[in-house]
């Protein structure tokens, strides 16, 4: 596909005329997937798609329009001159843009680091293998992923990279009130591993039998909880929402306002930044700025940086620093601890293993503070051993004492976790986090 959008972005540039600037984005992906059904195979198939993003800039005014590659010459050249010609019309009736940034010093860079992915068919049977009797639901997608940028300066970025991953559930199953209990799990990697799979399966499996227990009631109150990897990245993701945002910091309507401006703190043990060299996300943004191979956002527990994207940076002032336009978090990395994974259960003791959370949001944005819902496997543990399930219950808790006063230890494995969305195209988004020793979460209902 290098080769195929370089080609398409040459003959995008060669339609300009006199002032005209052309930045061109694409987007493309070669994909198999899988989705199942009690361990089944329900739908399967592959994709191969790309998009064109073409933007044309004169006179301080910019329009852009996207474009479905073909893969046909002449009817992908034909859709460019159309386009160019479309915008080169409307273009004059636009305002100049105020807050327009784009790189103009050239910074071309090329990367692919492929992977070592599955056959479908392999991959598929060894989920079948390991799944079988099962009541497994889920979906597997596969394959290379590819984001490019070029501009009419003479950039030239292109970004490969291989991946996949497994999303799954396996069901109790059994009379009305077992069935929707289930354990939920995923694995994503840039190398297939059949063993950890079946490994990983049969885990979840495992855990079944604790869901097969009469569900202990605990009343509204603060207990002892250990956050799974899993839960964390919920947690973690919610500071997308404008919490690492230079736009919402400058604002001041940032959910970690209070740590930016010195008045709270996390724990020490908390450090996060925006890792592009290890993630799946691309070095370069949708304007043609690169993105540093790390950003320092939380450092030991204090306010570190922010995401600045093109547009928050001509506004404010600021370095432009890759972010996209959301300024969320691409590729977040939160730094693990010393508490050793398979010592989890025995250091928390007594208290609840959260799994999974679920529906997260801000109960009040400017303490930080956070609500949502345990779903999936949640238990209360005695002795360091699962003793029976937990309903499906609420927590309300600030993020000042999950991650900061309450924060007991992270453990030191940590899991990466790829984005679940397919919706459109496979995203490039990915977190890597520890799971979360915590001396009291408050659980509300």
């Amino acid at each position: 596909m290098k080769q195929r959008f370089f080609e398409l972005a040459d003959y995008a540039i060669g339609q300009l005329r006199g002032t005209e600037t052309l930045l061109a984005n694409f987007a493309g992906e070669t994909s198999d997937f899988a989705r199942f059904n009690h361990a089944r195979v329900r739908q399967a198939g592959s994709v191969t798609q790309a998009y064109l993003r073409l933007t044309l800039i004169d006179r301080g005014r910019r329009l852009h329009t996207t474009l479905a590659a073909s893969f046909d010459q002449p009817s992908d050249h034909d859709a460019i001159r159309a386009a160019i010609g479309t915008m080169r019309s409307e273009l004059p009736s636009l305002p100049a843009d105020p807050l327009l940034l784009y790189a103009t010093e050239v910074n071309s860079s090329n990367l692919e680091r492929r992977g070592r992915l599955p056959d479908a068919t392999e991959a598929v049977d060894c989920v079948i293998a390991a799944a079988a009797g099962a009541d497994l639901v889920g979906i597997f997608a596969s394959g290379p992923v590819f984001r490019g940028f070029a501009n009419s300066l003479g950039q030239r970025n292109w970004h490969r990279v291989d991946s996949f991953q497994l999303d799954w559930s396996v069901y109790l199953g059994g009379d009305q009130d077992a069935k929707d209990k289930a354990v939920k799990s995923t694995y994503a990697s840039e190398t297939w591993n059949a063993q950890e799979v079946a490994r990983r399966i049969q885990s979840a499996r495992d855990q079944l039998k604790f869901l097969a227990v009469n569900p202990r009631a605990i009343e509204p109150g603060q207990y002892r909880a250990y956050l799974t990897p899993a839960a964390m990245d919920e947690l973690t993701g919610l500071l997308s929402w404008e919490g690492v945002s230079g736009r919402s910091q400058r604002t001041r309507q940032s959910s970690l306002q209070k740590l930016v401006d010195g008045e709270a703190a996390l724990s020490p043990m908390i450090t996060l930044r925006e890792n592009t060299t290890e993630g799946l996300a691309p070095s370069f943004d949708d304007s043609g700025f690169p993105r540093p191979p790390q950003v320092a956002l939380i450092k030991d527990g204090a306010h570190a940086g922010a995401l600045v994207s093109a547009r928050t940076a001509k506004e404010y002032g600021l370095v432009a620093n890759g972010a996209c336009d959301e300024e969320s978090m691409q590729s977040a990395d939160l730094d693990g601890g010393t508490l050793p994974m398979s010592e989890t259960l025995g250091t928390l003791d007594r208290g609840i293993l959260v799994a999974n959370l679920w529906y997260l949001n801000f109960s009040d944005r400017s303490s930080c503070r956070i609500t949502g819902m345990t779903r999936f496997a949640t238990f209360w543990v005695e002795s360091g051993r699962i003793a029976a399930p937990l309903n499906v219950m609420r927590f309300d808790d600030s993020l000042y004492r999950m991650l900061g006063s309450e924060l007991l230890a992270l453990t030191r494995e940590r899991e990466w976790i790829q984005s679940r969305s397919t919706y459109g195209q496979r995203s490039v988004e990915s977190t890597r986090v520890p799971g979360a020793l915590l001396s009291s979460l408050t659980l509300t209902l």
